[in-house]
């Protein structure tokens, strides 16, 4: 039996994504911060698996190869050595391989993805940008990935040529820009990033990281907005694949400005319920292709595929085999106060503390300005040097 493609499945009904890759093999001591690489696709494959198999298993439909920054330039950026070890060829390569055996112990799709590089960045023109990702997308045409995705973007410019490339594939395009209400870094509104998008030749339409889910479907109201102004809103599908963690005060460029950002962001973390919110939210908004980003473990995409069965034709994950949902396994606790919170209004009507008495409700994000062209963007191979760091903390008035 043939499998069903991506526009295929989207046309019957939604489709849950699964979650955010580095962040969790960050936490369980396989990827390192900073750099943000995917070369535990080929040092450490069990745990890549492992994560995958979770995601599956919570009812991600999707697996999607750890592919995130793993462009020639990006390894070997700032005294990146992965760059010493392994071709993004190899890397991307491996990790197709793993969602491709992941993938057949379900029935879930397989996508390769491509996302902002450090060539742009730094100013290069569009032939230099394109043929980094051509690279990287040769592999995913090789390997017979199932469609392609432009991630994590946050210059329409840059998403573009990206989307440019994917097309030259033949195979079905989905793209997620990583920006809020207030559009990309050079203030392209978000509607005018959906219609451009659309226009490039993407099949779906959407935002990624940087903003928490509902943050991030205010962008999509505007990016929906916008596309049936220009009457394309028929020729695509939504997408989104938000933050677990809230960032109502985050500024343009999202969590990234946040002083937490990158290994205090626990308290801001989602619950489950927060995540059937999200589900509903995004299904009557009119997304179709629901996942997540940066924070999300199974438990947050289980949530998804819960609150969803009824629009997935019954659809049950195997994770919530052991799950009664909105706590109804409760009802077997020894305590009776805690028996009582075996119902649905508890749960979704709960305002969780953060059990930290002089912690602030809310932070005050870094707005440094810096885009494309600011010498503190230039990248290069070396490692950060002493002089490069005074010169960022003297701007960031240290």
């Amino acid at each position: 039996m043939t499998k069903k493609g991506l526009l295929e499945r989207l046309a019957e009904g939604p489709i849950i994504g699964d979650g955010g890759f580095v962040f969790a093999l960050e936490k369980r001591g396989y990827v390192k911060a900073g750099p943000w690489t995917p070369e535990a696709a080929v040092e450490n494959p069990d745990a890549v698996l492992g994560l995958h198999r979770e995601f599956l298993r919570a009812g991600s439909d999707v697996m999607q190869a750890f592919t995130f920054y793993a462009s020639d330039d990006k390894l070997d950026n700032r005294g990146n050595s992965a760059a010493e070890k392994y071709t993004g060829y190899a890397i991307n390569k491996r990790a197709a391989e793993l969602a491709k055996q992941v993938a057949a112990e379900g029935d879930a799709l397989t996508l390769g993805g491509v996302s902002q590089c450090p060539t742009y960045l730094s100013g290069a023109g569009k032939a230099e940008v394109q043929e980094e990702f051509r690279k990287q997308i040769k592999v995913f045409v090789e390997s017979d990935l199932d469609f392609l995705l432009c991630e994590y973007f946050e210059h329409i410019e840059e998403m573009e040529w990206a989307i440019e490339v994917c097309k030259e594939s033949g195979k079905a395009v989905a793209s997620t820009m990583c920006i809020g209400p207030k559009g990309d870094i050079d203030g392209v509104p978000a509607a005018e990033c959906a219609v451009r998008m659309a226009k490039a030749g993407s099949n779906v339409v959407g935002v990624n990281c940087h903003f928490d889910p509902f943050v991030s479907l205010e962008t999509i109201k505007l990016m929906k907005a916008g596309l049936e102004e220009a009457g394309l809103l028929d020729k695509v599908y939504l997408m989104c694949q938000p933050l677990a963690y809230h960032t109502p005060d985050a500024g343009k460029q999202g969590f990234i400005d946040l002083p937490e950002f990158p290994f205090s962001l626990e308290p801001r973390v989602c619950t489950r319920w927060d995540m059937h919110n999200y589900a509903r939210q995004a299904y009557d908004l009119g997304v179709r292709y629901i996942g997540g980003c940066c924070g999300f473990e199974a438990y947050h995409i289980r949530a998804i595929s819960e609150e969803l069965s009824k629009e997935r034709g019954g659809k049950v994950s195997k994770g919530s085999e052991k799950h009664d949902l909105w706590g109804g396994g409760l009802v077997m606790h020894t305590k009776p106060w805690v028996r009582a919170r075996a119902r649905k209004d508890y749960w979704d009507n709960l305002c969780p503390c953060t059990g930290r008495p002089y912690s602030a409700s809310l932070s005050k994000p870094d707005e440094w300005g810096v885009s494309r062209g600011d010498e503190l963007l230039k990248q290069h191979k070396e490692d950060t040097t002493e002089d490069e760091m005074k010169s960022v903390l003297c701007r960031n008035g240290k």
